[in-house]
C-alpha cells in the first residue's frame, strides 16, 4: 500500500522560505516520478514540480522557476520542495503525488496521470 505524507506547511511571510516534505511507503521507485501540485482557493490544482527517482532530473512550472527546488533524499524515501522568495499567489494547499510509471515529459504536468496522493499540507503567504 502507497502512502504519501506531507509536512512543513505553515504561513510565511512574502519574501520568505519554507520547504515541504513529502515521506513515501510502499512505492516501486526504479521508474517512478514524485511531484508536487497545488491548489490555491477556488482554483484547479495545477502542477508545480518534479523530480524523477531514477537520475533525478527535474521539471518546474513556469511560475516557480527559479524559486523553488525539488530534490529527494532515496535513502529516506523523501521528497523535497524549497520555496524561496514566496508570494502571497503561491498561497495553497500543496499536495505530493507519486506514479510507478516513467512519464514523459508532457505526461507528468498532468494531475490525472498520477495514482497516489497525499493529503496535501496548507501554505499561507502573507504580504
Amino acid at each position: 500500500q502507497v502512502q504519501l505524507v506531507e509536512s512543513g506547511g505553515g504561513t510565511m511571510q512574502a519574501g520568505g522560505s519554507l520547504r515541504l516534505s513529502c515521506a513515501a511507503s510502499g512505492l516501486s521507485r526504479s521508474n517512478g516520478i514524485m511531484a508536487w501540485f497545488r491548489q490555491a482557493l477556488k482554483k484547479e490544482r495545477e502542477f508545480v514540480a518534479a523530480i524523477r527517482w531514477g537520475g533525478g532530473s527535474t521539471h518546474y512550472a513556469d511560475a516557480v522557476n527559479g524559486r523553488f527546488t525539488i530534490s529527494r533524499d532515496s535513502a529516506k524515501n523523501t521528497v523535497y520542495l524549497l520555496m524561496n522568495s514566496l508570494k502571497a499567489e503561491d498561497t495553497a494547499v500543496y499536495y505530493c503525488a507519486a506514479d510507478s510509471s516513467r512519464l514523459i515529459v508532457s505526461a507528468l504536468r498532468e494531475a490525472a496521470n498520477y495514482d497516489y496522493w497525499g493529503q496535501g499540507t496548507q501554505v499561507t503567504v502573507s504580504s
